[in-house]
């Protein structure tokens, strides 16, 4: 298989995923064999730049040496127990993680969609125990342009045709209301509602921000009606905005917090949700729980992530390399450029509708050695990986620059 492999280039690896996998993507066609730092190599030797991070999963960069050495020598040890016994990993990860968050509380599980889920069902559950909202009626208040997974509760408050159109019946249960609009949340508001779902900066929508001061005005909102608020930051934390968390732009502390993706360093999948005790703690054995959450492979691997995080100064370097990249974009004079907006290293650049689609100047950046990806038909998402210096930018933003002027 290995001699096979040696003789294989890009188109046959291409051709062989189209015969025989589902189409569920509609990937860029670079065929990537490995990576460090902020840069991948294709399977025929050429270097990119990663420009999207798997979606924010690499924030401490490809193959960090101190998370990778952290998978090998528990993979050597202990991979997977269950949690039908414990190990040795899980309280040191729960411990190092609500230090670092000052949250009282963890539950880990293995993917954003399943943290998400979880925060779903600890809101109904304190909905129904504490709130003391009747048996079934329990509301959650969404926002339009979310994204937050595809399962099929998820996508049932979802508004996106793509991802939601013929997966019915949907989940009931759910209000969507205006993205950034607080007084159509205090509208939306019964006395069945528990809580409150939204992302700080919505980064599958289009790296779109709500308005400044709307974070604190649901924190006082959520307060007044007694309404957990719940952050969806599996992309926005952990340092992709400059700040630990999204929401500390504005001084607020949700309720509750999901995150995942960087939370492994991209090594491995991990997730959690976050809360204090007097909410997590109406959870109790066999009401929720997963196989691989909280296994001690994923708790060494997210510890060690963390640690990467805080001792590299990447959340500094984030917010210090973000206000760079956008004052460069900025100054690009292309009569595509709708707007370029963003937080830390997580930029969006606006097209306007006769610029014909956001596709193919990723399609270009890609042959120029860049890597990001188009969202919303119009918008081109920039998030290279945290670890990203000055002179990278410099010379991504020259490739930017001169794609984004073509005709």
């Amino acid at each position: 298989m290995l001699n096979e492999q040696l003789q294989m280039t890009s188109q046959d690896y291409i051709a062989l995923e189209n015969q025989y996998n589902a189409k569920n993507y509609k990937p860029l066609d670079v065929v990537l064999e490995h990576g460090e730092g902020i840069w991948v190599y294709d399977v025929d030797g050429k270097r990119y730049l990663d420009f999207l991070s798997a979606y924010s999963a690499v924030n401490q960069g490809h193959s960090h040496p101190r998370i990778l050495n952290a998978l090998i020598e528990q993979a050597q040890k202990l991979p997977l127990t269950s949690r039908a016994f414990r190990n040795n990993q899980l309280p040191l990860f729960a411990k190092h993680l609500c230090d670092l968050t000052g949250y009282e509380k963890m539950l880990p599980m293995n993917s954003g969609a399943e943290a998400v889920e979880t925060a779903m069902k600890i809101a109904r559950k304190w909905g129904y125990m504490v709130k003391g909202v009747a048996d079934g009626q329990a509301e959650i208040i969404t926002c339009s342009g979310n994204f937050h997974g595809r399962t099929i509760t998820i996508v049932s408050y979802s508004d996106d045709p793509g991802t939601k159109d013929n997966f019915g019946p949907y989940t009931p249960g759910f209000k969507e209301i205006p993205y950034g609009d607080a007084d159509a949340l205090e509208a939306a508001i019964t006395p069945n509602t528990v809580g409150f779902l939204f992302e700080p900066i919505q980064g599958e929508g289009g790296v779109v921000l709500p308005p400044d001061g709307f974070l604190r005005q649901v924190r006082d909102i959520c307060d007044r009606h007694n309404v957990l608020m719940i952050a969806d930051e599996i992309q926005t934390g952990l340092g992709r905005t400059g700040k630990l968390f999204a929401c500390d732009w504005e001084g607020v502390r949700p309720d509750m917090i999901t995150i995942g993706k960087a939370l492994s360093g991209g090594f491995y999948p991990v997730s959690a949700v976050l809360t204090d005790a007097d909410v997590m703690d109406v959870i109790k054995p066999g009401d929720h729980g997963s196989t691989f959450g909280g296994n001690p492979l994923a708790c060494a691997v997210a510890q060690t992530a963390l640690e990467v995080l805080m001792d590299e100064n990447l959340i500094e370097n984030a917010h210090t390399m973000g206000e760079y990249l956008r004052e460069l974009l900025r100054g690009i004079d292309s009569p595509h450029i709708k707007e370029v907006r963003g937080r830390g290293l997580l930029t969006g650049v606006e097209l306007h509708d006769s610029a014909g689609g956001a596709r193919r100047f990723c399609v270009a950046l890609q042959e120029a050695g860049l890597l990001c990806k188009e969202t919303h038909v119009n918008i081109i998402r920039l998030a290279p990986p945290l670890v990203i210096t000055r002179q990278d930018i410099d010379w991504a933003f020259d490739q930017i620059e001169r794609v984004l002027m073509m005709d």
